[in-house]
Parts: structure tokens; C-alpha cells; sequence
């Protein structure tokens, strides 16, 4: 109440960091519930689905919501897509695919969302908004994308920068966040180009009236627009200044961005130019060039084949699942969990492809168009935020940003203890460990034979959970659209499916 002196409500206690729902089941040694594994987003699978909703947004996008009409939950990251074939030419004809980001979080997984905002210029758009009632069932195929938030964040500490349409999959993640506990600071940097299209404010609004971790920024990018408006809030497009003064920690998130090419483009750069790290940047583009294009194209080619194989195989895929990866095995206390004798913890706190927080890892994923040409190209991914992180898992290129408390020092590799026996030596600089490995033997196997633990959920290459940054060496790596192209030339690789080919210097 106004003039009362009575003290503020201090700000709640929670753990530390972001865990997912699912992870606690793949700790499980007794055998998890089955209910419970239909949430573990392992694999895309082919299904079909129900629109039970459509609701219009801000923007000229429509909400779409669905069910799977198996009764099944989707299981899937914050910030990964579906594929969707929209029959444009008829129920005869061969449907036109198109690729779309989850606008809603994957706690609650009986229905999902996809928004898609109307290119009057489109084939598949127009026919979406005219055309998808409550009723209407799609064939689907998902999830799919690297571009998505860590299965565990010990830090989650992140930056979401979007431009247009490529606010939904960072409403994905933001929902995501304000579901969990866990300690968490998020803040979203949102361009818009008039004050009535920025979609989801007033959910937006809430959110970050009701969730402390939370924060909001628009900024409408057209500085004539905002003068012929009553608009009183940012204006100006994308700059380092504009970072500098809104997120001045930006180089201690993980940043995620999702919107035009050029506007990804531009964002890289400036990220760069503040000290983020490449490793700490994901991005998902809506539109882009050719290479981009062929990039989500085959992307969504080999998450169909993944899902033609596990429907063949349904039952030997899930008992070849395992029921404990291994990540939760010390005991958990107010900060987390407990380190095990000798064995640090620090490996695990940037999962999968979005730890940003740290000064270590993050990815880069390609930012999609606002309008979503691309996904209207066909290019494969309308509204999925460029795709989510990379084939099969979106696109992402990430490095860890520093904490003051967790820098990472230099180690010189030749003063660790090493163990194991194999042709060549692995030295994982942040675990304090040399460890040999055979010529036939995986990364992954070899590191958790040392007790060195690396995050991994598929271990089969798809997934992308496991992914880590090498500091120098080769190796073989024989994955299944879980990285991206441009996260290789950052340095990544997946432990699960790489074979070394040389001595490795890897930032675990």
C-alpha cells in the first residue's frame, strides 16, 4: 500500500541453477516410471497431430496449438522446432514441408504451440492462417534443432535477443524458466519495427512482473516509427552501446538469438565486440542464404531418418536408453551438487547447447528471418529460430562466458596425472586429468572410464547434449545432426561419437 512502512518481502530462496524435469528420471537406477520417460526428449519421431486452439497475436502471427493424436506427450528442449507438411495444394497432392519453432515449454507437454507469422507473399503461411481450425490434423516430425536450453544449468545466466518473429522460441525458453525453480537471470532484448507488433508483450509484461529471474526490454528499431507514435521505450537498432548499457555482464551469459540473417549477423559481431565468447553464442536463423538453407534441409533429412529407424525399433531403442547417465551420482546440497572425491563438478555445469553463463562455453545458432521467409523458402525453419541449434537439433555455436567466481585458469596439460592406456592422450583442463584412449574407443568412454563425467543423454550423436569445446587436436567424428557446421569451425565436437585421431586438449 502507498506510505506503508512495512519492510519489503525479501526475495525468494531457491536452488541453484536449472534442471530440467526429465533429468531426475535419467538418474533413476530403479527404473524410472514410463510416464515419466515419455518426457525425455530423445529422438524426433513422426506423428500426427490435432489443432485444439488458435489464438491471433500481435505482429500478424497466429498462435496454433496441438496434441498429438496418440495421446503421447512431445518431448522436446526449449527452443527446438517441428517440421510440419501442410497440404496447400489439396489432400491429393504432395504437402508443402515447412519448419517451425515450440513457442511453449516443454513442462508441459500435452499440447504444444508453433506461431506463425503471415507472409502475404508465402505459399504455406496464408494457407495456415485461413485455412487451420480446431480439428484440423497435421503430419509432424520433431523435435528437431540444437538450438535449445542445457538439460542442467548450474549457472543459468542468459541474454535472448530477438528480432520479430524470432521472439518464439525464446518465449519457449522464457516460459521454461518461469516453470522451474532454480536460481536463474534472464534477460530478453526484444526489436520490434512499430509498437503494436511485438507479439506475446502482455504475457511478456507478466512474466517479468511475477518472475524476478526475468527481464524485458523492447526496443522498436524504427526510430521515425516511434516518432510518430506515443512509444516511450527503447529506440535504435542493435548496437554494442545499446549492449553495453542494458547487459553490461553480457560476457558472462549465454546468448541466444533468433531473428533475420542480418540481424544474427550484426548481433555476432557485437557480441564479439563486447567479449562474448563464440562458444557462449546460439543462434537460429528464420531466413539465410543458400548454405543455411541446405544446412536445416538436411537437418530435418536425418532427424526423418532417426525417426524411421526407432519406429522400426521401438522397443530395442528405449531398453538401449540407459537408466542412469551418470550426471547426478554425487549428493545434492543448497549450492547443487556435492563434488565426488577427486572428481569435479565444473564438467557438467554447461550441458547440452545452451550453457552461457561460465567463461567457457557457449553456442551460436543461427537467428531466423522476422518475417520467416526462410521458413516460407521452405528452408527449413519458419519459425523455428533458425532451426534450433543444429540438424536434428537446431543451430548453435556456444562458449561460456565468466563468472568472478569460476575462471578458468591456464593448465598446462604436461603437469596433470594421466591414466588409462590407449595410443593417444586426452587432457581435460578443467577436470585436472590426463586420460589415455584407444584408436577404436570414443571420447565419452574413455572420459567416464577416468571418472571424468560429460553430460550425455543419446550418446549416439543426435542429441547434441554432450557437446564440448577442443582446444586443440583432431578427431573422427561420425555424429547424426547433433553440431553444426558452423559449431565445428568454433571448435566443438560430441565425446559420444568421435573417435581422437591425435592428442586432445579438451575444455572439461
Amino acid at each position: 500500500m502507498k506510505g506503508s512502512t512495512e519492510p519489503l518481502i525479501p526475495l525468494a530462496q531457491r536452488i541453484r541453477g536449472l534442471e530440467m524435469p526429465w533429468n531426475r528420471v535419467l538418474s533413476s537406477t530403479t527404473g524410472p516410471a514410463g510416464a515419466a520417460t515419455a518426457l525425455g526428449p530423445w529422438h524426433p519421431q513422426e506423428f500426427a497431430a490435432e489443432c485444439v486452439e488458435t489464438i491471433p497475436e500481435a505482429g500478424g502471427m497466429m498462435v496454433f496449438v496441438f496434441r498429438r493424436m496418440d495421446g503421447a506427450p512431445l518431448a522436446f528442449r526449449s527452443g527446438q522446432y517441428i517440421n510440419i507438411d501442410f497440404p496447400v495444394d489439396g489432400p491429393d497432392a504432395e504437402p508443402v514441408s515447412r519448419s517451425y519453432s515450440i513457442s511453449s515449454a516443454p513442462t508441459e507437454p500435452w499440447t504444444f504451440s508453433i506461431t506463425i507469422k503471415r507472409d502475404p507473399e508465402g505459399k504455406v503461411s496464408p494457407w495456415a492462417h485461413e485455412n487451420i481450425r480446431p480439428g484440423t490434423v497435421l503430419d509432424m516430425l520433431g523435435p528437431v534443432g540444437a538450438f535449445h536450453l542445457a538439460d542442467y544449468d548450474r549457472r543459468a545466466r542468459f541474454l535472448l535477443l530477438a528480432a520479430g518473429a524470432g521472439i518464439t522460441p525464446m518465449m519457449s525458453m522464457i516460459r521454461t524458466v518461469h516453470s522451474l525453480p532454480g536460481q536463474a537471470d534472464v534477460v530478453l532484448l526484444y526489436h520490434g519495427s512499430a509498437p503494436d507488433r511485438f507479439a506475446f508483450a502482455e504475457e511478456l509484461d507478466f512474466l517479468a512482473k511475477a518472475d524476478f529471474r526475468i527481464k524485458v526490454i523492447y526496443c522498436l528499431g524504427d526510430r521515425e516509427q516511434a516518432a510518430e507514435s506515443t512509444w516511450t521505450g527503447r529506440t535504435g537498432r542493435l548496437t554494442t552501446e545499446l549492449i553495453d548499457e542494458l547487459v553490461p555482464d553480457a560476457n558472462g551469459r549465454q546468448v541466444f538469438a533468433c531473428g533475420p540473417e542480418g540481424y544474427l549477423n550484426a548481433a555476432t559481431d557485437m557480441l564479439r565486440a563486447v567479449g562474448v565468447d563464440d562458444t557462449s553464442i546460439f543462434m537460429e536463423f528464420f531466413s539465410g542464404d543458400r548454405q543455411i538453407r541446405k544446412e536445416y534441409a538436411e537437418e530435418v533429412a536425418i532427424a526423418g531418418e532417426i525417426a524411421e529407424e526407432i519406429a522400426a525399433s521401438t522397443e530395442e531403442y528405449y531398453e538401449a536408453q540407459p537408466p542412469a547417465l551418470d550426471m547426478y551420482e554425487p549428493d545434492y546440497d543448497a549450492d547443487g551438487p556435492i563434488e565426488a572425491a577427486g572428481v569435479p563438478t565444473e564438467a557438467v555445469d554447461a550441458e547440452a547447447v545452451v550453457p552461457i553463463e561460465d567463461e567457457v562455453e557457449i553456442e551460436v545458432v543461427g537467428l531466423d528471418d522476422v518475417d520467416n521467409t526462410l521458413a516460407e523458402a521452405g528452408a527449413g525453419s519458419v519459425s523455428d529460430a533458425g532451426a534450433a541449434d543444429s540438424a536434428g537439433t537446431g543451430s548453435a555455436t556456444s562458449a561460456r562466458a565468466s563468472d568472478e567466481d569460476d575462471e578458468t585458469a591456464v593448465v598446462d596439460p604436461t603437469t596433470l596425472p594421466t591414466v588409462g592406456e590407449g595410443e593417444h592422450t586426452m587432457s581435460f583442463v578443467r577436470a585436472g586429468l590426463n586420460v589415455r584412449v584407444g584408436e577404436e574407443e570414443s571420447v565419452l568412454e574413455a572420459a567416464r572410464r577416468a571418472g571424468v563425467k560429460i553430460p550425455a543423454n543419446c550418446q549416439e550423436g543426435m542429441c547434441g547434449s554432450c557437446k564440448v569445446v577442443k582446444l586443440d587436436g583432431e578427431v573422427d567424428m561420425n555424429h547424426q545432426g547433433g553440431i553444426r557446421a558452423r559449431e565445428i569451425d568454433a571448435g566443438k565436437f560430441l565425446p559420444c561419437c568421435s573417435i581422437a585421431k591425435s592428442d586432445l586438449v579438451i575444455d572439461v
